[in-house]
């Protein structure tokens, strides 16, 4: 699919700030396709449900002018994982996806580093600190929370995308992104850009990870989560209210919530400097407290 032009220097491939690299790197016994770019701190971003790295992309590289970014494709991600040699096998819960989070994390050379979680990728990083604590560093997680609620509109979207084939350039299928964003957006490359990005993700694989979300709950572990954490949340999210990551900050002991004014679930690229700003902040005051 063909971005628009507006977004091209802003998600193109060549980030001029220092070497940047894409390869195949083995997690798990399957090759997965892992992105470095940058200097410094190491970053680990775990994307969310739909879009692989490529929709957190405009994130990574602005974080890239301060840490040092690694993300990757999450195992059932077509583009990162088939594409490199057979058929992957998918994950079939969440606990799965933590296991390659963590082989990731030692395959790369990386010790306790800070790591980002989006949405999905929140819940990837939430099970991984739970079970492993001593694989993670400081967290930092957009738009999670501790117990993903199942809704009628959730249930609805689920069974949808299990049973209908759906068009990718349907307008009024299309309008339900506007979701995210917790208002209606104005037309423009942002939209054209996270709506390609989301249908790069097969209708199934987006169903099944619904389906996991269903399933997930880390309330009773959270006493399990020693490192710094900190959840930032979008005022205007409705796919997780803000409400419920100020509970999951709360479950956690000496974690923060810290609200963005007038973002939606993806302020993390609508409000992306603003979410840098609270990255930095949050790892600067670990590193003091040290």
């Amino acid at each position: 699919m063909r971005l628009a032009a507006k977004w091209r220097p802003s998600c193109g491939w060549s980030s001029g700030l220092g070497q940047q690299l894409i390869e195949p790197v083995r997690i798990r016994g399957e090759w997965a396709e892992v992105v470095r770019l940058g200097r410094g701190r190491p970053l680990v971003v775990v994307p969310g449900l739909a879009g692989s790295w490529r929709l957190v992309w405009p994130l990574a590289r602005t974080l890239a002018r301060h840490f040092e970014v690694i993300t990757y494709s999450l195992r059932g991600d077509n583009a990162g994982w088939g594409s490199l040699g057979g058929g992957p096998r998918r994950a079939w819960d969440l606990g799965e996806y933590a296991e390659d989070l963590a082989s990731l994390i030692q395959r790369v050379g990386l010790s306790s580093p800070a790591i980002l979680g989006i949405s999905f990728g929140g819940a990837i990083a939430l099970e991984l600190a739970a079970e492993s604590p001593r694989t993670v560093g400081p967290l930092v997680l957009y738009g999670a929370e501790a117990q993903f609620h199942r809704t009628l509109g959730s249930t609805i979207a689920r069974r949808v995308l299990e049973r209908f084939p759906l068009p990718s350039n349907n307008g009024f299928v299309n309008q339900f992104f506007h979701l995210l964003y917790g208002a209606r957006p104005e037309p423009g490359p942002l939209v054209n850009f996270v709506i390609e990005r989301i249908w790069e993700t097969e209708q199934t694989v987006m169903a099944q990870r619904l389906a996991q979300l269903e399933a997930f709950d880390v309330t009773d572990r959270l006493w399990r989560i020693e490192v710094p954490t900190l959840a930032v949340a979008g005022a205007r999210g409705v796919i997780v209210p803000p409400a419920r990551q100020q509970a999951l900050a709360e479950g956690i002991a000496g974690a923060r919530c810290e609200i963005l004014p007038d973002a939606g679930h993806i302020g993390f690229l609508t409000h992306r400097a603003h979410v840098v700003n609270k990255i930095r902040g949050h790892l600067r005051r670990v590193e003091a407290a040290v």
